[in-house]
């Protein structure tokens, strides 16, 4: 079976990055941050072989006139030939070039290459992705591609400030969200190396045939700001090398700009950004990634649209601060929706990101619905050796996203959640959805199968009484049949953690160890409590807050505590071992939408909503919730006793 173009490309393009990036290291000895600006110089001088002012053949390894001379003395044409002002901004550039002509290492000829690295290295970007950046109109954000994969194999990835870089995939749905058109103007305040800027401008290039209007739209049409040098420096030249005559770039700090000045200067109709990530405290809350979206819709022109990029934890927004800044974005922006992403989009990084879309400059009204989605299926798969890549369903769960996106198509609330929203509310699908699917009899059959697995090992210890005199099952209602009712958890529980416990500081003995686990009702280990301590008292239902598994704990246990993954208590006053297991499983029903990197906590779990069977008085439902549970328990309980019959015969 042949390999689909794509992913073809993808396998060459990660070896070429890979033949590089050794060879950088072998015959240059380059820090990492000096790699990819080795790159970009020469593509820039490549450009400018265009107008037959650099020439490949001419890198002779002289030691009056370097190599890296004649590469510097082509890049300044190129800048100058590319019309990049102000002056100052061209000697940005041109200085953050300067190890070309600086490392002698570059400019010496190395016995095993017979040329100097510069020209090893110019030669074998020319065969590679030079002709590709110039001459195939594509969006993919090549020379950012490159860094990512420099980043990989020197094992840096420049979290330490906050650097994730969006993948393509991401900066072309971006366009298709804010429904991009050939007249706007496109803002990235944050632009790394420059993705989001390449992806518009190949989406708005794509809608129009008039060169005049095109040309505008390369010289006027797109702005952005980086922080970093060497990232501006990717980033320009990155543009310049689609063929931009302007490069409408700035080598500044975006939160120290006012916003009423970058709104007059870009006129944005159009905010695209991806921020820097993890780098805001208490102590310098200006750096939380809810303050670089606020001051991005501040710096947009009224009813631009605005999509970000960002963790989940923006959207929770915890601290002090971060609440604020959500209030102050409601009081005078639109948010429209909020897209939970793939965990895996930014692999290798560790970020469970989301995308939100907003509308600038028209305050939030306090009735709008605003739609949150689960978009974690995307049809992209993490592929050994290669990363992210596209499966064959990739296109069509994109076009469903759009279709539920414009309203074309109603989805199913697991997919698709319109709520009115609040600057407290956690703005992610997870916070709004709760399952309102009536369970099948086969979901509680299994659920009690497991728990009865769990049991067996307690009636081996002498519970062997569990269900004499239990009798018969009795013939109750179906459950399709029931009247159903919301119910919020806080109302009919009280919830707790157990204190910080762990496994290690203990010895093996007969009392259960619970922790967050999806087996065996969350039991761990048998260990020996300490001397004098109070353990956590049974008949409760305990969840696991990494990923919503939910269990009735029948006797008294020792909980693992501390940290946001220790587990959530419910008890209350009507709990037994038969509707505690009813509400168990329509407590997981809720509760399976959360993740390790959304995890639920005791004050999410109050707010969560579960449904219930009522009574004529519209009340839970207690007494149907355990018949139906024993009816289920007793028919299992003696087809385990059969079997276990069975085996010591």
């Amino acid at each position: 079976m042949k390999t689909p173009m794509k992913k073809r490309l993808l396998l060459i393009f990660i070896r070429d990055a890979a033949t590089l990036h050794e060879s950088l290291r072998t015959y240059g000895q380059l820090k990492d941050v000096d790699k990819p600006l080795v790159v970009s110089g020469i593509l820039l001088a490549l450009r400018e072989g265009e107008s037959h002012n650099f020439n490949i053949d001419d890198l002779t390894g002289d030691t009056v006139k370097t190599d890296g001379d004649k590469i510097m003395e082509a890049i300044k044409s190129n800048l100058q030939r590319s019309n990049v002002q102000p002056t100052t901004k061209r000697d940005k550039l041109i200085n953050q070039f300067r190890i070309i002509t600086d490392s002698a290492k570059l400019n010496t000829i190395d016995s095993q290459l017979g040329m100097t690295p510069l020209h090893y290295y110019t030669d074998f970007i020319n065969k590679t992705i030079y002709r590709d950046i110039r001459y195939t109109k594509s969006s993919e954000d090549y020379l950012g591609r490159f860094y990512g994969e420099f980043m990989s194999y020197s094992g840096g990835d420049g979290q330490s400030l906050g650097i994730i870089l969006t993948p393509k995939h991401i900066t072309q749905l971006f366009c298709d969200l804010v429904d991009l058109k050939p007249t706007d103007t496109v803002l990235d305040p944050t632009c790394w190396t420059g993705g989001f800027l390449i992806a518009a401008m190949h989406n708005m290039l794509s809608q129009t045939v008039d060169e005049s209007q095109k040309r505008n739209i390369r010289r006027n049409q797109l702005h952005g700001i980086e922080l970093q040098d060497y990232m501006f420096t990717i980033a320009t030249t990155n543009i310049i090398l689609r063929g931009d005559g302007k490069s409408n770039l700035k080598n500044e700090d975006f939160l120290g700009q006012p916003a009423a000045k970058l709104q007059t200067e870009a006129m944005a109709t159009v905010g695209m950004m991806n921020p820097p990530y993890s780098q805001g405290s208490k102590e310098h809350p200006e750096e939380y990634e809810i303050n670089f979206i606020k001051h991005l819709l501040d710096s947009c022109l009224p009813e631009a649209r605005v999509a970000v990029i960002v963790p989940q934890s923006t959207m929770v927004g915890k601290s002090k601060a971060e609440k604020q800044y959500k209030a102050d974005i409601l009081k005078h922006h639109t948010l429209e929706g909020v897209i939970t992403c793939n965990p895996n989009t930014f692999y290798g990084v560790g970020t469970n990101p989301v995308i939100a879309v907003f509308t600038a400059g028209i305050p939030h009204d306090e009735n709008k619905q605003v739609k949150f989605i689960d978009f974690r299926n995307d049809g992209y798969e993490v592929r050994k050796h290669i990363g992210l890549v596209a499966t064959p369903e990739a296109k069509d769960r994109k076009q469903y996203l759009l279709d539920v996106w414009t309203g074309n198509v109603n989805a199913p609330t697991e997919f698709c959640v319109k709520s009115t929203v609040e600057a407290t509310d956690e703005w992610l699908h997870s916070f709004y959805y709760f399952n309102d699917e009536v369970p099948t009899d086969a979901d509680f059959d299994k659920s009690i199968g497991d728990y009865l697995g769990f049991e067996f090992s307690m009636i081996m210890q002498g519970r062997q009484d569990l269900f004499q005199g239990s009798g018969t099952p009795r013939k109750i209602s179906e459950l399709s049949g029931l009247h159903w009712k919301n119910f919020r958890l806080g109302k009919l529980f009280d919830i707790s953690r157990p204190k910080a416990r762990s496994k290690s500081k203990y010895q093996s003995g007969s009392v259960p160890f619970v922790a967050s686990g999806a087996v065996n009702n969350g039991v761990s280990a048998m260990l020996k409590p300490k001397v004098g301590e109070i353990l956590d008292k049974g008949n409760c239902i305990i969840i696991s807050p990494v990923d919503g598994s939910t269990f009735y704990q029948p006797i008294d246990f020792l909980g693992r505590g501390g940290g946001g993954s220790s587990m959530i208590i419910l008890r209350n006053d009507v709990l037994n071992e038969f509707n505690g297991q009813f509400l168990a499983k329509m407590i997981q029903h809720t509760f399976s939408k959360y993740s390790y990197g959304h995890m639920a906590s005791s004050g999410t779990a109050g707010r969560e909503v579960i449904m219930l069977p009522v009574d004529n008085q519209g009340q839970p439902d207690y007494q149907y919730m355990e018949q139906y549970i024993k009816n289920l328990m007793i028919q299992k309980y003696k087809q385990y006793l059969t079997i276990i019959c069975q085996q010591k015969k």
